[in-house]
C-alpha cells in the first residue's frame, strides 16, 4: 500500500471550484484546494471537474476530456505520485463503471481507489483497502 501523505489528492470538482463537498471539501480544509480553482494543480491536489460552473451537470464526455487533461498532467510531473479518489462517483452522480475505464491509460504514478479494481486493467496501481 503506497503512502498517500505525500502524494497529490486528485478530487472531483466543479468548474466554479466551489469545494463545499465530499472529497472536495477534504482537499480544501485538509490539503490546501484553493476556492474558485476548478482544474488542475491547487495546494497539494488536482481539481477534476466532473460538474460544470454554478455546479450544474456535465455530460461524460466532458469528463473524459478532464480526465484526459489530468492524465497529460500526469505524464508532464512523472516525479509526483497521485492519489485518485472516486472523482465523480458521489455528487458527480456518475457510476465507477463509467469513470473507472476512463483512465485506462494513466500512467504509472497514478494510484487508483481499491473500489475500482475490478473496472481497472492488470497491473494498474492502487491506495487504500480492498474490501
Amino acid at each position: 500500500m503506497q503512502d498517500t501523505s505525500k502524494m497529490i489528492f486528485v478530487f472531483g470538482s466543479n468548474r466554479s471550484g466551489i469545494h463545499g463537498a465530499g472529497a472536495a471539501r477534504f482537499a480544501a480544509v485538509h490539503k490546501g484546494a484553493e476556492y474558485g480553482v476548478g482544474e488542475g494543480p491547487t495546494g497539494a491536489c488536482y481539481a477534476l471537474p466532473t460538474k460544470g460552473y454554478n455546479i450544474t451537470p456535465i455530460t461524460l464526455d466532458e469528463v473524459n476530456v478532464h480526465v484526459q487533461n489530468f492524465i497529460a498532467y500526469a505524464r508532464e510531473h512523472d516525479h509526483q505520485d497521485f492519489q485518485v479518489t472516486q472523482v465523480g462517483c458521489g455528487l458527480g452522480g456518475f457510476t465507477k463503471e463509467e469513470i473507472a475505464p476512463l483512465f485506462e491509460f494513466a500512467p504509472s504514478n497514478c494510484y487508483f481507489d481499491t473500489a475500482w479494481k475490478r473496472h481497472m486493467p492488470e497491473g494498474t496501481m492502487f491506495w487504500g483497502t480492498y474490501g
